[in-house]
């Protein structure tokens, strides 16, 4: 009997947690408008992979699993990408306004492209608050199956992708303000 009412117990905690899960999901989607709206939520949190990536100024290696515990926009981007180059200095005003102990944009060029050659892209567009990480074999794009630039995924403070939006996007719209509230909040 008292197997019975644990797998009873368990089985009513579950649902109720998917139904907040799909609850809050369509909260998010309802405040997609504009280019927010090429953001897809997924119904269940995507594991990532553990490849390394090159942080900044050979600082070493690192995973996405660094990360965990703060929400991260992580953006594949390249040098040669001209939507990149567009969208990189919304994603500056986003750390500007959201980064700290619980968001931070994370950008990481990803294929050929030197450090010389980031630094110069960088410092074109004015933009001096994200990192100039790199993942010059594509290995977490492979694991992450990104198959065109840019890119931006959402992780969740456990390390699991839970948004992917393909493209370049306003990412200073009231829109995608709107749905960065709702998840820090």
């Amino acid at each position: 009997m008292r197997l019975f009412r644990s797998a009873l117990l368990y089985l009513a905690l579950s649902l109720g947690a998917n139904t907040a899960a799909a609850a809050d999901i369509a909260t998010l989607d309802a405040l997609r408008e504009g280019d927010m709206k090429k953001l897809t939520f997924h119904a269940e949190p995507k594991p990532v992979g553990a490849a390394t990536f090159e942080l900044a100024d050979g600082a070493g290696t690192a995973t996405l699993a660094d990360w965990q515990g703060k929400y991260v926009l992580l953006n594949f981007w390249a040098t040669w990408c001209a939507p990149c180059r567009k969208e990189m200095p919304m994603l500056s005003a986003l750390q500007e306004r959201y980064g700290g102990e619980n968001f931070e944009v994370l950008t990481l060029a990803t294929g050929r492209n030197s450090p010389v050659g980031i630094q110069k892209f960088f410092d074109e567009i004015k933009v001096t608050n994200l990192p100039r990480h790199q993942d010059p074999k594509q290995a977490v794009a492979r694991e992450m199956a990104v198959l065109g630039l840019p890119i931006t995924v959402i992780l969740n403070p456990e390390g699991q992708e839970i948004a992917r939006l393909i493209g370049d996007a306003d990412w200073n719209s009231d829109s995608a303000h709107a749905i960065l509230d709702a998840l820090l909040n």
